[in-house]
């Protein structure tokens, strides 16, 4: 499988971003250090406890 990495700037901050042959992938962490430099894991862990995400992954699945 080929993989391409490539690294976006925005608002001042660096998001990482993987291509493959069949999907592309960007990384919350780096989109979350946005709001917390420090702990981003507990930005990404109140996203995933949020009733609309849920939700989403729910109707997703």
């Amino acid at each position: 499988m080929k993989k391409a990495k490539q690294i976006i700037s925005v608002k001042g901050k660096q998001i990482e971003l993987l291509n493959t042959v069949q999907s592309d992938y960007i990384s919350l962490t780096d989109i979350a250090r946005y709001k917390n430099p420090q702990e981003p894991k507990d930005i990404i862990k109140n996203w995933l406890r949020s009733k609309s995400t849920i939700e989403f992954l729910g109707i997703w699945k």
